[in-house]
């Protein structure tokens, strides 16, 4: 009973940990861009979009549908960034361990 104990002990600081974590990903803010820089957006950890910057010289009626594609394309560029930084966040409270498929933390 006693590693019993010390097993739930572990986990309940392991969750400690996670929320920790989850707390400081989705205070910082991510910027993803695309064309060389032209077009970013800033995103938080929770993946909301804060901001949006276009380059003036892309702001021409007759290619609106160019500009459409930048943003999305930054906004996955950043969300990305995001997710590579939620997984080595992961990766360093599990100490490398990996999860089954389908399982996260916390339970």
């Amino acid at each position: 009973m006693k590693n019993l104990g010390s097993l739930m002990k572990q986990a309940q600081q392991m969750q400690t940990r996670m929320t920790e974590m989850q707390q400081k990903l989705a205070e910082a803010e991510f910027t993803g861009s695309a064309a060389g820089g032209m077009v970013t957006v800033t995103m938080n950890g929770k993946t909301e979009l804060k901001g949006i910057k276009i380059d003036p010289s892309l702001v021409n009626p007759d290619e609106a549908e160019i500009l459409e594609d930048l943003i999305i394309a930054a906004h996955n560029d950043a969300k990305a960034k995001i997710e590579e930084a939620t997984a080595e966040q992961m990766k360093a409270l599990t100490g490398g361990l990996k999860l089954p498929p389908g399982m996260s933390l916390p339970f």
